[in-house]
């Protein structure tokens, strides 16, 4: 995002009629310039209305992530966590990673207004309009090796779930391994890529996108049935509040994960489990399907499957979970 665009969309953040010659005025440029920044703005998946006379207004007011405003949620928090933010970046995850391997501590926060790479599980990739999403990124660091960590996907939305229920959000659910869902629809996502040794230690950088208020656009973009806090709260909720309780819920969740592991989170992920005791179809990396009921989690996270043959385990990986018939 250029410097102008993101100046343009800190004046129009207050969902009021601005001119084009107002705007520029402001901002010591040409009324071209302007235009040019809204159309960025417009590239970027957010909907600006223009209407001539009167100029350029976003549909509803946008409060903009500020660090400031992220700290003081934070309280007695803050000191726990390095906070970057930045109004584009092509995907946090990468930043972070990078970031990582020259040793930024346990802690470190990156959150962008926009991705213009922004990645999911599976190679997919994440859309999500100016403003109209969390989009983050947490380093942790842990003693244990990579293969402790299977369950962590859970963890993480075992933490987000609880926000989220502190926000004000009801029926959230999850699907294994890493979707937060409300009424069937995806809320929210989460990508894990773990560096280091086999027996550790291990560092961690974990992505995590929410809907906050999805724009008509991004909606038409995404794959998927999706839902936002907008509509689930009734309202979209400060953003800068939000964040600040999911980084302090993921906090306590990564501190006990890191000494328990996902055994004491188990029985209450199973009780948020979109299909638990209910008919899947898991699709493996090879192509081949596997038909069962899901009966819940193991306690290193792996979802176990009864089929025909009994029951079976399966870890994550590129496993996709689906709705289908027993077998």
């Amino acid at each position: 995002m250029k410097a102008l665009t993101s100046s343009v969309l800190k004046l129009l953040a207050d969902g009021e009629f601005h001119s084009g010659e107002a705007l520029a005025r402001r901002l010591d440029v040409s009324r071209a310039s302007v235009w040019n920044a809204v159309r960025e703005l417009e590239a970027m998946q957010l909907d600006v209305y223009r209407v001539h006379g009167r100029g350029y207004r976003l549909p509803q007011p946008l409060t903009l992530l500020d660090p400031a405003r992220i700290g003081r949620h934070l309280g007695g928090h803050h000191a726990r966590f390095t906070l970057d933010i930045r109004p584009a970046v092509v995907s946090t995850n990468t930043l972070l990673l990078g970031r990582a391997t020259a040793g930024a501590p346990a802690g470190t926060v990156l959150a962008a207004e926009w991705q213009s790479g922004g990645r999911g599980r599976l190679g997919r990739a994440w859309h999500a309009g100016v403003g109209g999403a969390l989009t983050f990124s947490l380093l942790w660091r842990f003693a244990r090796g990579a293969g402790a960590l299977s369950g962590l996907p859970l963890a993480v939305s075992v933490a987000l779930a609880r926000a989220l229920d502190a926000a004000g959000a009801r029926g959230i659910t999850l699907k294994w391994p890493n979707d937060v869902l409300w009424r069937g629809r995806k809320l929210a996502g989460i990508l894990i890529e773990i560096q280091g040794d086999a027996l550790g230690p291990t560092v961690a950088v974990i992505g995590v996108g929410l809907n906050v208020r999805l724009a008509a656009t991004t909606r038409a973009r995404i794959g998927q049935a999706a839902a936002d806090l907008d509509e689930v709260c009734g309202h979209a909720p400060d953003r800068n509040a939000l964040l600040a309780q999911l980084l302090i819920g993921m906090h306590g969740v990564l501190e006990a994960y890191a000494r328990e592991g996902f055994a004491p989170l188990r029985a209450e992920w199973q009780s948020r489990h979109a299909s638990q005791g209910r008919p899947v179809t898991l699709l493996l990396p090879d192509g081949a399907r596997r038909r069962g009921r899901a009966l819940g989690v193991a306690e290193d996270g792996a979802l176990m499957l009864q089929t025909r043959a009994g029951t079976k385990r399966y870890h994550s990986g590129e496993i996709s979970v689906r709705p289908g018939s027993k077998s």
